[in-house]
């Protein structure tokens, strides 16, 4: 009885100073949301991607000083025959060989080599994609610590060192779940710059961070207290975390295909269908740049296992390709 009685009262006092600790350090909610120190799986060698990837390579970017961001570059599959003992130097110069390219921007917790993650290189890769796959500051073997303005950073880095040696080839961006953000960040700032992306691919996306937060079960044990969702979003707006994809997809002008699954028990597939909507509105037409694909939720996809749909190699070839002009 005692035992339980402690139990008890360690529980509620968990309870009651879970929004004491929010409000006295408030950066503790980023580190929930990147959940970056999670690092698996464990015990990766990064530097020898080939234990993991097929014909795949490691390097080091540097977006900014003191920041190192790791990328393992997978070639298509129908280089792997020539890619034996190759050098970085050969890897980057095969970027130009006209194939295009994927850059692919991971979610939260992990690193570049989460079994999820690699399965669907392996799938970019055997339909004959480039993929360059980040780990994003303070994730995998990356040095410093996450931020939202930090990850878009990474990303945007990326997309123009690949943009300088892919000669002519088209650049698409990937970006699931929290990559999402990212890559809707990234792609406004590219637009900014006075370019665009090829192709945005987003896969189990949210309207903005702060609505996935505020359903999150951790959370909604506390929605009945008065103010409780105001303070959710002013912490995250005092830590300058938006990632607000509903107003960058207003403002971005490239296609965008929209992957989600009914059963997604992490981002609620209504946030994917909001968004494919906003971006249509926006638009104004249905001009067959814009495409949302819905994965049944009996088929068990939920949030991370989209890459176990056979025909979504197709599925996406057939968007990129029919394209209009």
């Amino acid at each position: 009885m005692e035992l339980m009685k402690g139990a008890v009262f360690f529980l509620i006092a968990v309870y009651v100073s879970a929004p004491l600790v929010l409000y006295m350090l408030p950066w503790t909610l980023g580190y929930a949301i990147f959940a970056h120190l999670l690092r698996i799986p464990l015990f990766v060698d990064f530097s020898h991607p080939e234990k993991t990837l097929n014909h795949t390579c490691n390097f080091y970017l540097h977006p900014e000083d003191g920041i190192t961001v790791g990328v393992w570059h997978t070639l298509p599959a129908s280089q792997w025959g020539e890619a034996a003992g190759r050098s970085l130097e050969w890897y980057r110069k095969a970027l130009g060989d006209g194939s295009p390219v994927m850059i692919y921007l991971h979610g939260n917790v992990g690193n570049r080599a989460k079994d999820h993650r690699v399965q669907l290189v392996k799938i970019l890769s055997r339909a004959g994609f480039h993929v360059l796959s980040l780990d994003y500051r303070g994730f995998g073997d990356s040095t410093g610590e996450p931020s939202e303005s930090g990850l878009t950073t990474d990303a945007v880095y990326l997309y123009e060192w690949v943009k300088r040696h892919s000669g002519g080839s088209l650049v698409y961006v990937w970006g699931h779940s929290l990559g999402s953000g990212v890559a809707t960040n990234a792609a406004v700032k590219v637009q900014e710059r006075g370019s665009s992306v090829d192709a945005l691919i987003l896969e189990a996306p949210f309207t903005r961070i702060g609505e996935v937060v505020a359903v999150y079960p951790l959370s909604k044990l506390y929605t009945f207290i008065p103010g409780f969702e105001d303070f959710l979003w002013d912490t995250l707006e005092a830590n300058n975390l938006l990632f607000a994809n509903d107003d960058n997809v207003k403002t971005l002008t490239c296609p965008l295909l929209i992957l989600h699954s009914e059963d997604d028990d992490v981002v609620p597939y209504h946030m994917g269908q909001k968004l494919y909507q906003v971006s249509l509105r926006a638009r104004r037409r249905d001009d067959g740049r814009t495409k949302f694909i819905s994965y049944e939720a009996s088929r068990g996809f939920s949030h991370c296992d989209i890459y176990l749909d056979p025909n979504l190699a197709k599925s996406v070839g057939d968007f990129l390709t029919n394209l209009p002009g």
